[in-house]
């Protein structure tokens, strides 16, 4: 894999330049294709270092109500699976910046695993984050994930018990997942102090980079987060801003939320 397309050598990037990374979530597909990938290219071009697009699911059951409304938007406008692999090679023709795909594990196993991970990588992506995945029902995506040299991002929540520590950061390539607050995703006020607990433990497990999600909606967030984690990432408070006023409030958006990471 390119420095240009692993998400580890991006967040070492940052980290030695004395800084964390600002990941930030877009579903591919609203309000519409070619938005969906103006909106993700903006992002970058306003302080967002990694790119998260999340693909549209018919059961998308830990998302919030803000990332739910939007993404049964792009599916009643027409979303396929193909789409997800198109607007990733979009993206990287304009920006240089590591592209994931975030998808539920059903419509991975329907496309087919290996025909997956050439697909992405033929995109440009950089790996896949899994969150209804867990590493020990993982072994086709290992497998697959390991041969086409793509990073492989599994979640750590604050119930995750120390065995299920040590092999959630054994199966991860990129960075892990730690979700801060139990349930569904959303922007919340505080972000939850349990965030620090799992990056503490996936730390003791020998994690090398631990990104922080769920919650995060502002740049004070941003920068208490990097206090003791590798990334930041931000969702809901994206594609809000995104619904409400279109790609110029996305970008205006990301770049407040970068204004909380600091050298």
């Amino acid at each position: 894999m390119s420095a240009a397309t692993g998400v580890g050598a991006v967040l070492a990037e940052r980290r030695a330049s004395g800084r964390g990374a600002l990941v930030g979530y877009l579903p591919v597909g609203f309000p519409d294709l070619a938005t969906s990938v103006d909106a993700a290219v903006a992002l970058v071009e306003n302080g967002v270092d990694v790119l998260e697009l999340g693909l549209p699911y018919s059961d998308p059951v830990m998302d919030g109500p803000v990332i739910q409304a939007a993404t049964q938007q792009a599916i009643a406008g027409g979303f396929r699976l193909r789409h997800g692999f198109e607007a990733v090679a979009a993206v990287r023709a304009r920006v240089d910046a590591p592209v994931l795909l975030m998808t539920y594990w059903n419509p991975v196993l329907q496309y087919g695993v290996e025909r997956f991970a050439d697909d992405l990588v033929a995109a440009g992506g950089a790996g896949l984050i899994t969150p209804d995945l867990i590493p020990d029902e993982a072994g086709l995506w290992l497998a697959a994930s390991e041969r086409a040299d793509l990073d492989r991002v599994f979640l750590a929540a604050p119930s995750s018990s120390p065995a299920r520590m040590r092999q959630t950061v054994e199966a991860s390539r990129g960075f892990v997942y730690a979700v801060s607050t139990m349930g569904i995703t959303g922007a919340r006020a505080d972000v939850d102090l349990a965030a620090r607990s799992v990056v503490a433990r996936l730390r003791d497990g020998g994690a090398e980079n631990a990104c922080v999600g769920i919650g995060i909606s502002t740049a004070d967030q941003v920068r208490e987060v990097l206090e003791y984690a590798d990334g930041a990432i931000v969702g809901s408070a994206l594609v809000a801003a995104l619904a409400e006023g279109g790609v110029s409030a996305a970008a205006a958006t990301a770049a407040r939320l970068a204004s909380g990471v600091v050298a």
